[in-house]
């Protein structure tokens, strides 16, 4: 059985903000199956620690970026975990890569050089018995590993994959000491980045292979428009690049277990968990769909092109729950358009269970994303009859089958898209979605359409295994 080492920086179910820590999650157990045996080096945040229970130490640092470290081995939900153990680095209030105000943490980049330098000494064979055959660094906060890896004569393949390119881990040049970089190799063919330390550069030069998580990404991230300003870099590595679509776990999301609904098999049972989240809501009825949107509240998102094409989905009987924070001005000018509209209902924050319970409840779930690598809520609306509505970008031109003339006629949609990524172009999609709703026959064979697709990670766990045998073959 081959080993790989996952170097990342959130893991559900111990830290979670976004789509990455559900991939660091449940891939491990998908690559098993594929004959992968896979740890997760993760930091020692607060909450992590609080999770972990019983550890053994498997390596000791002396001075890690300014104080002591201990590497900690554990299994904590069926995945075997290597936690850095370092309070001076991970040990504070607030969220995980900021404080409680929202600003990055000042020394973020002392923060994540020390996993990137971990995980570049457990490959070179820190931790006794057990070294990997490959190394797999996920987003910035990974991406000085193979540079810590050079530097320590480590050979071991490297995979980076990027879930979202707008990050790039930048530094001052100032810090190639503290981190301890060699800076024969600050130069604009490895990681300086207009003046700066780019850790997402590092990692995109120093990878073996580099996938992305949907196969249009992968194409879009080679244009200006997307590539945020590393698109010439994956360009001079477009034969190294490839898009794997994520997965999601089909255990936690899975409408005839879910315990945080009225389970169900088909999508009739969706029925009872709609009237429930009417009522949640303080919706009354209505003759169109209700739809739902779970999301970080950010124009990234689409929700300002949301608020200017809602008018199209309510004035045609349609509703919107939608459940989510960020952006304190998007976050206000929902609220006044929930008090403007009946139909229309705004919860700020978010809610794990309350999310199963809308993906349960809703008609429709909406991605009006201006850009979406790939996106895990398309792939839960799937699983529970939830059809999706989703901008034709990224992951999610790659997920959803748009309700054509040409799909509707061989029986295949899954969902709606539209295109370009406008608020008119939203408004007409709300029309389309309504009178789909409208013709019930056709929405059924929908939902069921839908509730077929494959959204597990057992394609791409195989994809990512064959990409690792072929390296790991090479290496050898």
């Amino acid at each position: 059985m081959s080993k790989a080492l996952f170097v990342v920086s959130e893991c559900a179910p111990l830290v979670k903000t976004g789509g990455l820590a559900d991939v660091a999650g449940a891939l491990p157990a998908a690559l098993a199956a594929e004959g992968i045996e896979t740890r997760v080096l993760l930091p020692g945040y607060r909450v992590v620690m609080g999770q972990i229970g019983k550890t053994q130490t498997v390596a000791t640092y002396d001075d890690l970026f300014g104080g002591k470290a201990k590497l900690r081995a554990c299994k904590v939900a069926g995945l075997d975990l290597l936690i850095l153990d370092a309070p001076h680095l991970y040990d504070r209030d607030g969220a995980i890569y900021g404080d409680a105000t929202g600003r990055d943490w000042p020394d973020n980049a002392e923060r994540f050089a020390a996993l990137c330098k971990v995980g570049a000494d457990i490959a070179a064979g820190g931790v006794k018995d057990w070294t990997p055959d490959i190394v797999h660094g996920h987003d910035w906060q990974a991406g000085l590993t193979p540079e810590y890896m050079r530097s320590a004569g480590c050979t071991t393949p490297f995979v980076f994959t990027v879930h979202n390119i707008a990050f790039h881990g930048n530094t001052t040049a100032e810090k190639l000491g503290t981190l301890g970089l060699d800076p024969a190799r600050f130069t604009a063919e490895n990681f300086e980045f207009w003046g700066q330390i780019s850790a997402l550069k590092a990692g995109l030069v120093g990878a073996a292979k580099i996938t992305t998580v949907s196969q249009t990404y992968a194409e879009e991230l080679l244009t200006p428009e997307f590539g945020i300003g590393m698109d010439g870099v994956l360009r001079a590595r477009q034969s190294d690049l490839s898009g794997i679509v994520n997965g999601i776990d089909l255990d936690i999301w899975n409408p005839a277990t879910d315990p945080n609904i009225k389970t169900y098999k088909t999508a009739t049972g969706k029925a009872a968990n709609k009237k429930a989240l009417r009522k949640t809501f303080g919706l009354g009825t209505a003759d169109g769909p209700l739809c739902v949107l779970v999301s970080r509240l950010t124009e990234q998102k689409g929700i300002d092109l949301l608020l200017e094409a809602l008018p199209a989905l309510l004035d045609r009987g349609g509703q919107l729950a939608l459940l989510g924070s960020g952006d304190p001005k998007l976050e206000v000018a929902l609220l006044e358009a929930a008090d403007a509209h009946a139909n229309l209902s705004v919860k700020i924050g978010y809610d794990e269970a309350l999310s199963h319970r809308m993906m349960a409840g809703g008609d429709a779930i909406l991605v009006p994303s201006r850009f979406e690598p790939c996106g895990l809520t398309q792939l839960y609306g799937l699983r529970y009859g939830t059809l999706p509505l989703v901008a034709l970008t990224g992951g999610l031109a790659d997920t959803v089958i748009n309700a054509s003339p040409a799909a509707l006629a061989r029986g295949v949609a899954t969902g709606v898209q539209f295109f370009p990524i406008n608020a008119h172009a939203l408004a007409n999609a709300f029309a389309r979605l309504c009178g789909l709703y409208a013709d019930k026959p056709l929405w059924k064979s929908m939902q069921r359409n839908a509730m077929k697709q494959p959204v597990g990670w057992e394609t791409s766990a195989t994809a990512y295994a064959h990409l690792y045998q072929d390296l790991i073959g090479a290496h050898s």
